[in-house]
Parts: structure tokens; sequence; C-alpha cells
């Protein structure tokens, strides 16, 4: 049954790599004509992180804030390896995008223990 708690974060830590490593996902969300869209791009990055996050923080079944962070840190690391062959970002762009996936699985493992909290009241 515990196995089934990691099913939705699998799916969903899938869908977001498959569509990170996509430059005409990129290019369709936040054309580069487009006046602040790298800001842009940086917003929904932390919302999607803030997804996975919550993913993984529910299969952990607790919301611990350093460890999905952490997770989710490395998760988007993983995210600027595979875009290291498709994108010519600099360092400190891909330290920015580490950062974005730092927060917003921060923000996802909050969202969780909140819940979790409601719940056990």
């Amino acid at each position: 049954m515990a196995t089934m708690r990691w099913f939705p974060f699998l799916v969903i830590s899938l869908f977001f790599y498959v569509l990170a490593q996509s430059g005409d996902v990129y290019e369709l969300t936040s054309p580069s004509e487009l006046s602040g869209h790298v800001l842009l791009r940086k917003v929904y990055s932390v919302v999607a992180f803030a997804i996975v996050g919550a993913a993984y923080a529910y299969a952990r079944r607790r919301g611990g804030i350093i460890d999905t962070m952490a997770a989710v840190g490395l998760y988007s690391g993983l995210i600027e390896i595979g875009q290291w062959f498709t994108s010519d970002e600099s360092l400190r762009w891909n330290l920015v995008d580490v950062m974005c996936g730092m927060i917003g699985g921060t923000i996802g493992a909050a969202i969780v223990g909140r819940l979790h909290a409601a719940r056990g009241r």
C-alpha cells in the first residue's frame, strides 16, 4: 500500500522532467519575444516544483520540509543536467533554476504539512 503513495510522485516528476527538456514547451508557454519571459519561466517553474514537492511529501507521509527541499533540489539538478545537452544556459542560470526547485519543493512540503496538521485536529 505504501508503494501506491509513490506512484503519483513518479508520474508527476517524470511528466515535468519530460516537459523541462522540451525547448518547444518553453517557447510555447513563454515566448522569447515576450517581455519578462525569463521571470515568467522562473515563476511557473516554482509552481511546477511545488507540485513535485507536494507529491514527494505526500509519498513520504509527512511534510518534511528540509528533506523535500533537498530531494526536489536534487531533482531540479537532474533536470539541469538533462538540459545541458539541449540548452546553452550559463552555470549561473542553472543554479538559479536549482534554487527555484528548492523553493518550490519547500512550498509543496509546507502545503502538505499544513494539510496533515489540519486533518489531525
